[in-house]
């Protein structure tokens, strides 16, 4: 019998681990900085839903891009100052699911897809209920195998493109061809969130470390680049991100498991 309770290993015994360094951090309290991007983040999405309801979908917009910087933030800020926490990864996955979730579904439905009827705001609930799958599975998964990559298309990239195509077009009359594409490019997109295609993660990238000159140059002239048209360039680079898994799916031409998940705090979901 002891020989048993001590040779269930594997990933299980992997995680169970995980959770007990996070469990007794905390008993430490919780870590002030992290927190209280996390909040800024809940803000933002809370924000956004009350300006959707007043009509401001350009501000709302920018409201969930605002949260998303703020999630990149405080994920690299836990990691940085080695503040992460079971107590944390619970308070984003929350601020997440009303930012990355809630926010930009309501957003899409008030905006242009309640025009369509039923289909339209079963394809908005669709977005909702598959961004809170994505997420309770990252939480599942955290501190499993490679860091490298997400399984599934993370909250805040379903979001920002949600929120890139109302920047894009607000200002425009949509016909109704366009917004059976935008409800059609919903479902897909929700679909996306609980699949197994992988999407790099960008936490290889080490902000902590030196680099070269010319990377500070090449990610100021992409921030300058975007800031000529914004509603467009975010629109391309959320779009491309999102067609990133399946295409490397197709490009490494084998199939990825499920058992490669996601890894660290957040940076999300």
């Amino acid at each position: 019998m002891r020989r048993r309770l001590i040779g269930g290993g594997g990933a299980g015994a992997a995680r169970r681990r995980r959770w007990q360094v996070l469990r007794e951090k905390r008993r430490r309290g919780i870590f002030l900085l992290p927190s209280l991007l996390t909040t800024a983040n809940l803000f933002c999405g809370f924000l956004a839903i009350l300006l959707t309801a007043n009509g401001r979908y350009e501000q709302a917009a920018v409201a969930i891009i605002a949260a998303i910087v703020l999630d990149i933030l405080d994920g690299k800020v836990a990691r940085l100052t080695n503040t992460t926490t079971q107590f944390g990864l619970e308070f984003d996955s929350l601020a997440d699911l009303v930012s990355f979730c809630v926010a930009p579904a309501f957003l899409l439905y008030a905006w242009g897809l309640s025009q369509l009827g039923r289909a339209a705001w079963l394809a908005a609930f669709l977005f909702v209920i598959c961004g809170a799958i994505r997420l309770a599975r990252f939480n599942v998964h955290a501190g499993l195998l490679d860091r490298r990559f997400f399984v599934g298309l993370p909250t805040p990239a379903a979001a920002g493109l949600a929120a890139a195509t109302v920047l894009l077009l607000v200002d425009d009359e949509v016909p109704r061809w366009g917004l059976l594409a935008i409800s059609a490019a919903t479902y897909l997109v929700a679909v996306l969130m609980v699949s197994t295609f992988r999407y790099w993660s960008f936490k290889e990238v080490d902000l902590s470390r030196r680099h070269r000159v010319g990377i500070l140059l090449l990610v100021v002239l992409t921030v300058l680049i975007i800031a000529t048209a914004p509603q467009f360039f975010l629109f391309i680079l959320f779009g491309l991100y999102v067609l990133s898994g399946p295409a490397r799916r197709l490009w490494v031409r084998k199939p990825e498991g499920a058992s490669s998940v996601d890894t660290g705090r957040k940076d999300s979901t």
